[in-house]
């Protein structure tokens, strides 16, 4: 169950916090109320990760062109400035 914590409650008794979302599962932070950030053990931020990144045979077998992930960013040359001619 995803227990909410008030920031100073959560601040005051981080230990019992971390324990919590480690045994429990994620673990929200309010502040004044607002759902503000959540506390995830590391194993579940890892898996959430590797979820979201494609990997290269996504790439490759997918049906539209990705080369934006496959390739690097050019660098931005900078122009120089004509010399006289004399």
């Amino acid at each position: 169950m995803n227990k909410a914590w008030p920031v100073q409650d959560a601040k005051s008794r981080f230990s019992e916090f971390l324990d919590t979302a480690l045994a429990e599962g994620p673990q929200i932070v309010t502040r004044r109320g607002v759902e503000t950030a959540v506390l995830i053990p590391i194993g579940e931020w890892r898996r959430l990760e590797r979820m979201t990144r494609p990997n290269l045979k996504e790439l490759l077998l997918a049906p539209e062109a990705r080369t934006e992930e496959l390739t690097p960013p050019r660098r931005r040359w900078r122009l120089r400035t004509p010399s006289a001619i004399q």
